[in-house]
């Protein structure tokens, strides 16, 4: 799985052939917090002991965590919710949106090899020419000293922060942007 999630193909070697094939995906995951699914929950009783939480939440490995864009923790939604909820974002404007950020994407990434955010590799997003100023990139490398992220988890908080930013219609990268993005990733605080 780690392969194809960085590389976007999968190579099979063989004793007298090597194959590759291409493999990009988009994977979305979804989990319980514990086996019982109580776990946190407002309301809910959690009846999982402790480690049996532990050994859970342990089954995805921190290799495959480290090669995810964004982590969020959802709420259950109550009939209440439901009924006051209203839709703020229809599809048709997601869509207009999106495609907008993408235009501005591929104008930025024009003379590069490559298309969309996710494609552009992690050395040019920190040091090529729109890698974002020091001051910017602070609460980045402050993560990253702390040992909250991974260099890898850098580079892909960068191409979010970037998705954002296209989504924003922001020529440059701002604090606002890298602060989401940090909290996309894993709920992490400036």
């Amino acid at each position: 799985m780690r392969q194809p999630l960085e590389n976007g193909s999968i190579t099979i070697h063989r004793a007298s052939a090597t194959a590759e094939f291409p493999a990009r995906f988009q994977l979305v995951m979804a989990t319980n917090p514990c086996p019982c699914g109580d776990y946190g929950i407002r309301g809910g009783t959690c009846t999982c002991p402790p480690a049996a939480i532990r050994r859970y939440l342990g089954r995805l490995s921190g290799p495959l965590l480290d090669r995810i864009d964004i982590e969020l923790t959802l709420a259950r939604v109550s009939v209440a919710q439901r009924e006051q909820s209203t839709a703020a974002l229809t599809t048709a404007t997601a869509r207009q949106r999106v495609a907008e950020a993408r235009d501005r994407t591929a104008r930025r990434l024009a003379g590069t090899p490559w298309r969309v955010n996710a494609e552009v590799s992690g050395a040019w997003l920190r040091d090529g020419p729109a890698a974002p100023p020091p001051a910017v990139r602070r609460p980045l490398d402050a993560a990253l000293h702390r040992g909250a992220l991974t260099l890898r988890g850098y580079d892909r908080v960068l191409r979010v922060a970037w998705s954002l930013a296209d989504l924003d219609a922001s020529a440059q990268l701002g604090t606002e942007h890298i602060g989401r993005a940090l909290y996309l990733k894993k709920g992490i605080a400036l």
